[in-house]
Order: C-alpha cells, then sequence, then structure tokens
C-alpha cells in the first residue's frame, strides 16, 4: 500500500509543488493539503495519514504547536511528523524534536531527500537536513545532562544507541553489528521503552546530552 501523506503550508505553490515531486514517487500518495495549522489538525485526525509534512510559520496553529498536539501521549495512533521549513533555526529544531517529529528538512533540500524523509519517518528512521545535523550534534553535546534511563541498557543496547547517533539506518546497524533486521529492531524498541523516548532521533539525542559520542568541542 502506498504511503499516505498531508502537506501543511500556507503557501500555495509551496504545497503544489511538494505534491507534484511526492504523487510522482510510485509508494507515495498525497491525500491532502492544509493552508494553516488548524486545517493541518483536523485533516490528520481525520484522514490519519502515515506521515504529515508541517511548516513551521502558519496561520492559527503554527507547525511546532500541531506537531505537540498530534504525538501527545494520549493521542491515539499519532502520525509520524517531518518539519518542512526556510527556518533553520536552533530552537525551532529542538522544539520540534521534543514534541516528537521525526524529521527536520529545509525547503530548499532536494526532492529526492523529500521523498526519502516520508520513506525514513514510516520505516522508524529518522532525517535532519544535512545542513544541521552537525550543529545541532554539537549543542545536544553541551545540554544538561540527560535523564537516566528506567532501565540500564545492555552492553549491546548501548552499541546500537551510538550507532543511532552517528546517523546509521537500520540496514547499516544490522549490517555493523552482524545483527538480523528484526532483531536491530528489537533493540530499538526496548531502547525506546527504557529511556521513555518516542523515536530515534531522541535516541540520538540522549546520546550526545549522555556523552556516550566522546567529548564535544569547546563551543
Amino acid at each position: 500500500m502506498a504511503i499516505t501523506v498531508l502537506i501543511a503550508d500556507d503557501q500555495a505553490m509551496v504545497r503544489s509543488g511538494f505534491r507534484m515531486l511526492l504523487d510522482n514517487e510510485p509508494d507515495i500518495d498525497v491525500v491532502a493539503e492544509a493552508a494553516d495549522g488548524t486545517q493541518a489538525l483536523e485533516a490528520a485526525r481525520r484522514l490519519r495519514p502515515d506521515v504529515c509534512l508541517l511548516d513551521i510559520r502558519m496561520p492559527g496553529l503554527d507547525g511546532l504547536e500541531v506537531t505537540r498536539r498530534l504525538c501527545a501521549p494520549e493521542e491515539p495512533d499519532p502520525p509520524k511528523v517531518v518539519i518542512v521549513t526556510t527556518f533553520d533555526r536552533d530552537e525551532y529544531v529542538f522544539t520540534a524534536l521534543q514534541h516528537g517529529a521525526c524529521g527536520f528538512l529545509l525547503k530548499d533540500a532536494s526532492p529526492a531527500l523529500l521523498a526519502e524523509a516520508v520513506r525514513a519517518a514510516v520505516g522508524g528512521e529518522s532525517l535532519v537536513s544535512p545542513s544541521i545535523t552537525v550543529r545541532l550534534l554539537q549543542q545536544l553535546a553541551h545540554a544538561s545532562p540527560a535523564v537516566p534511563p528506567q532501565e540500564p541498557l545492555s552492553d549491546r543496547e548501548l552499541e546500537v544507541v551510538r550507532l543511532v547517533a552517528r546517523g546509521q539506518t537500520n540496514q547499516e546497524i544490522a549490517e555493523s553489528l552482524f545483527l538480523s533486521m528484526s532483531t536491530v529492531k528489537t533493540h530499538l524498541a526496548n531502547i525506546q521503552a527504557k529511556l521513555a523516548v518516542r523515536n530515534r532521533v531522541e535516541i540520538a539525542a540522549w546520546a550526545w546530552e549522555s556523552r556516550l559520542m566522546g567529548a564535544p568541542e569547546p563551543p
């Protein structure tokens, strides 16, 4: 079945461009567009798309607030949210990821990267624009200490966490550790439960905040 997508952006030309790009992909189906955050929230709850592509600055509710509401713990069967915006300000990136977004792209990203972000979200992966990633991780390394896990991670789980924080996909982790894909997914599910996080972006953030990735450079 095709991956269903909702596009929310206050600019009609942006929505049309994204729809044209994604509808050309054989495995992706754009099922709705929204011109503001209120429309996006209503359409997402009514249609239950697999992925919501949200702009940040929209009338009514902005994309960050829509993300927070859609990914709230009490929300049944929340969609995967990917923020697609012109603005890469650090506070936007942090807030989006903290609210549950599993991807953050800039609007000048390549068409292939947009489709890849949709597929990654559905596959339990995460994609953040390369121009943001290094700066984001450096700041996470200087953030306040991470919350200790509810249950200690095993040595193997810590290996998986480090590879996630380096940006490796499930397939790459499986190859690196000589594991099956199902075993990798089981480890990731256990890690998320122990860390009380929602996705692999938050796993990566915990790794950097916990200083598992080495000593950070001075800010």
